[in-house]
């Protein structure tokens, strides 16, 4: 069962991370899809993978059934600025935790990293709008900026209603213009 895990687990990482690469590179940022979640194959989180591997869905989920946390999200977020989750900080003046705004090149490699992981985990049932789907489930529930929120779901928005080229057509405009903070 172990190996089965292990091999599993090295499979479904590397598709993900290869599907994120191509993806990146047909957004027009290829250096995000080449150091894309290098972290996932570091002990902290490839042990936990394999141990906590299903197939059918992220193996911190089930690592987080069993102890209560996930040990190698929190490593893996911590160090991939792609996840919103990383782009919170300590608000001196409320004196609490706060989302920050994330810089928009790692806003389009979440968008990859969404498009891969929908087609990584639902295989021939994907379509175009599971990425959205799976992020209206648990929008009310997220800490992520207002900013960033809206311009993921206009990203994903755009993916279901006029496809991947459309989609990418439009990031790739976006960096060549290099005007990032005004779109949407």
């Amino acid at each position: 069962m172990l190996l089965n895990n292990f091999l599993g687990h090295l499979k479904t990482v590397t598709t993900h991370r290869h599907l994120v690469m191509k993806h990146c590179f047909r957004a027009g940022i290829p250096l995000n899809g080449l150091l894309h979640d290098l972290s996932k194959f570091s002990p902290t989180e490839f042990i936990p993978g394999v141990l906590y591997y299903q197939g059918t869905r992220s193996p911190n989920e089930r690592e987080r059934e069993i102890t209560g946390y996930s040990k190698a999200w929190m490593h893996h977020k911590g160090r991939n600025r792609h996840h919103f989750e990383y782009w919170t900080d300590y608000n001196i003046k409320t004196k609490k935790l706060e989302p920050v705004r994330m810089p928009d090149k790692y806003i389009f490699e979440m968008f990859c990293d969404r498009v891969a992981a929908s087609k990584t985990y639902n295989k021939e049932k994907y379509n175009d709008s599971c990425p959205l789907e799976y992020f209206l489930r648990a929008k009310h529930k997220r800490m992520i900026h207002e900013e960033t929120c809206r311009k993921l779901e206009f990203l994903l928005r755009l993916l279901a209603d006029k496809g991947e080229d459309a989609a990418f057509r439009f990031i790739r405009r976006q960096v060549r213009k290099n005007k990032f903070r005004k779109w949407s």
